[in-house]
């Protein structure tokens, strides 16, 4: 029977080794049994060695003691280290094993390093600790319940903040230092430089363009950085890697001159243009206004790619801003440089149409060269108030030059130029005064209404020369669509009017219009409204009495020139306003 009492530690000698059991002899003619899976070793269990081991249970049925050489292990290691040591002294020991929130280290008996105290930096597996030595102060120790926490990370920022104190104390800007990567984001990488971490931000990593820094570098890799700035109160550093090298843009001037041509890639497209990259660290904007002398681009993807390599002219240079303005279509002929050596004033061309607006119809006399065919240039005698009257979309057209602006890009074209003007040929003697004649009311206003004595000629019957009696309202005696005769009383081929008396023919409708349909005879808008729409033969409605007052003395009997169909009307005034600014 063993001497000593349950829970104490005695020394015992190996005897025997059967199978996974270890064999000891305890002394006073006592054996214990400890299982091979105790020893860290199985071949330290050899037959003569002295082992310590705690004694668990001395007296049993069988007469043999059980014992534990690993508990016994733990218990004199766990004396060792509290009598060696205390709370805050720093110990080494060997990562056994990973266990819920952290690793079990070995410095002697096992102890708990927390996972939040391995680094000071993120660790993405605190399993690749394992085997590895760590060097840590020692946080709490429980002899009660014999527990030791320990903390890598107080060791290791205790070391840093002694490293950064020397670092400040001698870093200056321009230095060159070496480093190691420790993180890196979307704006940059973060260098240890020793103590502290500094900035290689994005930007100072290359003169050329990079997407993202792991481009450049990449986690634990040793790098050599300049030093850009520091600010000793905030603890910051900039650092920065393309400066080791000298700036492209320092010999820029004498490498692209204004107005040289250079071949380039297209390495990002943006809505206002395209950069094209000359060199590493060398870039211009072609801007989407430079990409085509005649085509209208909304996007410059229309026109380029990213990987694409274009010819540029370099437009102009600005070094401090590190801005190059480059040009495409510089690299060729400017077509409107030849339009008015090709299409002199007088020059009779066919084109398309290709769009249309209210005050005329563009036609294209080649590709990315339009011209302008206004309204008031489509017919010597008919009021056309849209271009839809006479052309459509995509109808080609026999049409003459009327004048080119090269400055502005503007081409001025004619429709009714290719004809004679009637008013200098055959209206004056087609038509003098005196002369009874038959037409048809196609429009009434507040001033008289207007007659058309054949196809697209239309007179004036004033409303003082509608009777004899003074007439309230031009509805009163005449309405749209009556045929009328009517006398002759003026013809102004300078003005191209042709004045017009229902009283001098005898005052009589001819044929009554239909009765009348009210979308047919629209109510007139007040001054300054807009006029309901009429037929497109129709003249728009809407004038202003107060202006019309001067052409009425015109039409009175005193024989001087009479309005003409439309003068009195406000879409006249505006379509020459829009023809002026064209």
């Amino acid at each position: 029977m063993v001497s000593a009492d349950d829970g104490t530690i005695v020394e015992g000698t190996i005897v025997d080794v059967v199978g996974d059991t270890v064999i000891v002899d305890l002394g006073c003619k006592s054996e214990g049994v400890v299982p091979l899976y105790e020893f860290d070793d199985p071949a330290e269990a050899t037959v003569g060695k002295v082992i310590d081991l705690l004694i668990e249970e001395a007296e049993t049925r069988s007469g043999v003691a059980i014992v534990s050489k690993e508990k016994a292990s733990r218990i004199k290691g766990w004396e060792k280290v509290v009598s060696e040591h205390m709370e805050g002294d720093t110990v080494v020991g060997r990562a056994t094993r990973k266990i819920r929130g952290g690793l079990l280290v070995d410095i002697g008996v096992p102890v708990f390093l927390p996972a939040s105290q391995v680094s000071i930096r993120r660790v993405n597996d605190i399993g690749d600790f394992i085997g590895q030595d760590i060097e840590a102060k020692i946080l709490k120790i429980d002899k009660a319940r014999r527990n030791i926490v320990i903390s890598r990370r107080v060791l290791v920022e205790e070391q840093r903040e002694e490293q950064k104190k020397a670092l400040l104390a001698e870093i200056e800007e321009g230095q060159l230092r070496k480093g190691v990567v420790k993180n890196i984001t979307d704006f940059g990488a973060f260098v240890d430089l020793g103590g502290i971490d500094g900035l290689l931000h994005v930007t100072d990593m290359s003169w050329g363009r990079i997407s993202h820094p792991s481009e450049m570098v990449a986690i634990d890799q040793e790098v050599e950085v300049v030093v850009l700035k520091v600010d000793i109160e905030k603890e910051k550093i900039a650092l920065g890697l393309k400066q080791k090298t000298a700036s492209p843009w320092e010999k820029v001037e004498d490498k692209y001159s204004v107005g040289s041509r250079v071949k380039g890639r297209v390495v990002n497209v943006v809505p206002y243009g395209a950069f094209v990259q000359l060199e590493e660290g060398v870039e211009g904007l072609v801007h989407v206004s430079e990409m085509s002398w005649t085509r209208r681009i909304n996007h410059p993807s229309e026109v380029v790619a990213i990987g694409d390599t274009v010819e540029v002219v370099v437009l102009g240079i600005n070094k401090d801003k590190q801005e190059i303005s480059l040009g495409m279509k510089q690299t060729e002929t400017n077509p409107w440089e030849l339009v008015e050596q090709k299409y002199p004033p007088g020059t009779v061309i066919k084109g398309r149409v290709c769009n249309m607006t209210n005050y005329g119809a563009f036609i294209e006399i080649e590709e990315g060269i339009d011209g302008l065919l206004h309204v008031s240039d489509m017919s010597w005698t008919r009021k056309v108030n849209h271009p839809s009257e006479v052309v459509k979309k995509g109808d080609k057209l026999e049409v003459v030059v009327l004048s080119v602006d090269q400055e502005k890009k503007r081409v001025a074209l004619g429709l009714k130029q290719l004809q004679e003007d009637p008013w200098q040929t055959t209206i004056p003697d087609r038509y003098t005064p005196g002369d009874i004649v038959t037409g048809k009311v196609t429009k009434v206003t507040t001033f008289g209404a207007f007659v058309e004595v054949e196809e697209a000629l239309e007179g004036l019957v004033h409303i003082s020369e509608l009777s004899e009696n003074r007439v309230g309202q031009t509805e009163d005696v005449v309405k749209v669509g009556d045929q009328v005769e009517v006398m002759v009383i003026n013809v102004d081929p300078r003005e191209r009017r042709l004045g017009l008396s229902l009283k001098g023919a005898g005052g009589e409708v001819v044929t009554p219009a239909a009765p009348p349909v009210e979308a047919e005879a629209p109510a007139e808008p007040s001054a300054g409204e807009p006029a309901a729409e009429a037929p497109a033969e129709e003249a728009p409605a809407a004038e202003d009495p107060a202006e019309e007052s001067p052409q009425a003395e015109e039409a009175a009997p005193s024989e001087e020139p009479a309005p003409q169909a439309g003068d009195e009307e406000d879409g006249v005034t505006e379509t020459a306003g829009e023809k002026a600014d064209l």
